[in-house]
């Protein structure tokens, strides 16, 4: 294996920072101080055994950190996971589910890293094709207690998956439990050195403001709206973009500022229109036509 092919260095300094490690620390019974200021600065690469014993000691399993440090990891394991992401965004649960079944049973995905990811979205194909929320919520449970049973300095993932068991509670109108979680994902996606996914923020971002809608805190809503589409400007992505326009929209319409509820309101439809998302813009018509007669 040629490491010069990984990110090994930034990744190994992130993560033994995040973990609240010293040098001295990580490297005590494994290599010299010396030695890991060399691998983190890239000066030299440790043995895969050494990598393995650091990875170890940090609790982190060493087939995410390679997926973690790779600068083009292509296999099969990702492209499936790939294909999941893909269909995730579409709410194509049915797709993802037969995916999920098929795969679960193979060695390729039995490393933790990787059962992980099957088992979380099939907790949300659970709740969306079963409409079980009890199972859905205990698979999802599941899902976290496998690298993460304490629930303490949660990784990316682990975050992602938070906000997955928060939108549940959301689409069961349990909104302060919702907004709860929704806050703590949040919180700990904020400590994290790196974030390798700005799309799950977004998510966090925008379902938080929906539930923050749904019990009437309008402003706190329209804080959060603003943050991401703050990040999607920024980082120039779509995700997301329309919807938290939209949102804005109607809690300024609730909040009595109809003029500019609309304005809103037009820039989602105009944001589909640019996405050509004709479906998505007939439903933010007809929610927009409720909401100002509502007025």
């Amino acid at each position: 294996m040629n490491l010069s092919e990984y990110l090994i260095g930034d990744s190994l300094q992130s993560f033994r920072q995040y973990k609240g490690l010293s040098v001295k620390e990580l490297a005590e019974g494994i290599c010299s101080e010396e030695e890991l200021i060399s691998f983190e600065r890239e000066k030299a690469y440790p043995s895969l055994e050494t990598l393995n014993q650091l990875a170890n000691k940090m609790n982190i399993d060493l087939t995410y950190f390679f997926n973690i440090a790779s600068k083009s990891t292509i296999n099969y394991s990702t492209a499936v996971m790939q294909i999941i992401n893909k269909h995730k965004r579409n709410w194509n649960y049915k797709a993802i589910y037969e995916i999920v079944q098929k795969e679960l049973d193979n060695p390729l995905f039995q490393p933790v890293m990787l059962k992980q990811f099957l088992v979380w979205h099939q907790g949300i194909c659970v709740f969306y094709l079963e409409n079980d929320f009890d199972k859905a919520i205990q698979i999802l449970h599941g899902a976290l207690d496998l690298t993460n049973e304490k629930r303490v300095n949660l990784s990316e993932r682990e975050v992602e998956i938070l906000a997955s068991i928060a939108i549940l509670y959301k689409d069961m109108n349990l909104y302060q439990e919702s907004i709860s979680m929704f806050k703590k994902a949040l919180n700990d996606l904020e400590k994290l050195p790196h974030i390798l996914e700005s799309r799950g923020k977004v998510r966090i971002l925008f379902g938080l403001s929906q539930a923050l809608t749904e019990v009437g805190e309008f402003q706190e809503s329209l804080v959060y709206c603003q943050k991401g589409i703050d990040i999607c400007i920024h980082e120039e992505i779509q995700y997301l973009f329309a919807n938290l326009h939209y949102q804005s929209g109607e809690n300024h319409i609730k909040l009595g500022n109809k003029e500019k509820g609309i304005e809103f309101l037009q820039k989602a439809i105009y944001i589909l229109q640019l996405q050509k998302n004709d479906k998505f813009i007939q439903i933010v018509e007809s929610e927009m036509e409720k909401l100002l007669n509502r007025c």
